[in-house]
């Protein structure tokens, strides 16, 4: 999952909400490095991607798209699923969505410099250029796989992308449709636990 997953399955403070964004930025071991909620976040953050990466209808996704992407197919499917969660979004929440993502902004802003330099680095520009709020539409995916293509080796490999994510739409909703609420189900036990 990406982003505004994350931030949806995550427990309801501020703090939790900045451990689950931060998943993919702490490596290796927690330690005492943050606050007790903080780190669940971030563990929770990690397994909610592994998870997702073996669920079968995510698995599935994947398969979707073709062997020159099939490395990078669990980054785009975990946009897609972004895509989706936006626009099913009153389906698993009450609160607005533009009420969410207001409040997400404001929470990274509030608290920056508890996050890791990269990611504090980014806030501002997730900001200006509305991250979250670009998963509404195909164009705002297909930004946030422009953005990856220039951080990750071989990522001209997504170029183009945006044309199997067309191709194979239905599907993709179809399964994401399937799968989120098996990971809502996941998370309540995690959370419980």
């Amino acid at each position: 999952m990406n982003y505004l997953a994350h931030l949806y399955l995550s427990e309801d403070s501020p703090e939790s909400l900045l451990g689950s964004i931060m998943g993919d930025f702490v490596k290796g071991t927690i330690g005492d490095r943050y606050p007790l909620k903080i780190k669940k976040g971030i563990k929770l953050h990690r397994r909610i991607d592994a998870y997702t990466d073996s669920h079968p209808t995510t698995r599935a996704s994947r398969k979707l798209y073709s062997p020159a992407r099939r490395r990078f197919a669990g980054i785009i499917v975990d946009l897609c699923y972004d895509h989706f969660l936006y626009r099913h979004w009153p389906e698993f929440a009450d609160m607005a969505i533009d009420q969410f993502i207001r409040r997400i902004y404001d929470i990274l802003m509030a608290h920056r410099s508890a996050l890791p330099a990269r990611l504090a680095a980014m806030v501002p520009v997730m900001i200006r250029e509305d991250w979250l709020g670009s998963y509404q539409d195909l164009m705002g995916v297909e930004k946030a796989l422009n953005r990856l293509s220039q951080r990750v080796t071989n990522g001209d490999r997504l170029s183009g992308a945006i044309e199997e994510i067309k191709l194979h739409y239905s599907s993709l909703e179809a399964n994401f449709l399937i799968f989120f609420p098996d990971l809502i189900h996941f998370v309540q036990h995690f959370q419980r636990s």
